[in-house]
């Protein structure tokens, strides 16, 4: 054995499976930063606006007979004037922002009760700071400070669509 050989073992590498993901490509599928009021919101808010934030992940072969899948994470951030007293109504709309960011990823032969898993919390997962970054640069570059989205639990996500999708019949155990 010469002494210029790498051993995997050595190196914790032994058992290392090969991911069965490839993440072909990504991109902005669509993008949306609009201030319905105009420059007035500038001139009359007199503090930091309340932002809601709504998530969703779909997944969607893109031909049947091939594991290429098209994982899209979709984000709206909505801005609104604060109510004027404590508990009232929300004031007029400061700003919104939608973003769908989509990537395109080839399955390699992984089982299949974990298809469905790589696909709506590990591909979000791994695009999710390009998510961030886009939606605070545009809130940013719309005159406003950055929003900067918070981590997201894609594994609540995920099993709360699931029990949307099918809910566990009521009844005794």
């Amino acid at each position: 054995m010469s002494e210029n050989t790498t051993d995997n073992a050595a190196l914790g590498q032994e058992n290392v499976p090969a991911m069965p993901l490839a993440i072909n490509l990504q991109y902005t599928k669509d993008l949306s930063f609009e201030v319905p009021a105009g420059a007035s919101i500038f001139a009359t808010l007199r503090s930091a606006p309340q932002i809601s934030v709504n998530i969703d992940v779909q997944a969607n072969r893109l031909e049947e007979d091939q594991a290429v899948y098209e994982v899209a994470l979709a984000v709206r951030a909505e801005a609104a004037e604060p109510p004027a007293q404590e508990g009232g109504q929300a004031g007029r709309t400061v700003f919104i922002a939608e973003l769908t960011y989509a990537a395109v990823v080839t399955l390699n032969n992984p089982p299949q009760e974990l298809v469905e898993p790589i696909l709506l919390v590990e591909v979000p997962r791994l695009i999710f700071p390009y998510v961030r970054s886009i939606v605070s640069d545009v809130t940013r570059d719309g005159g406003f400070p950055p929003v900067v989205l918070q981590p997201i639990d894609f594994v609540a996500l995920w099993q709360a669509k699931r029990a949307q999708q099918f809910p566990e019949p009521a009844g005794e155990a």
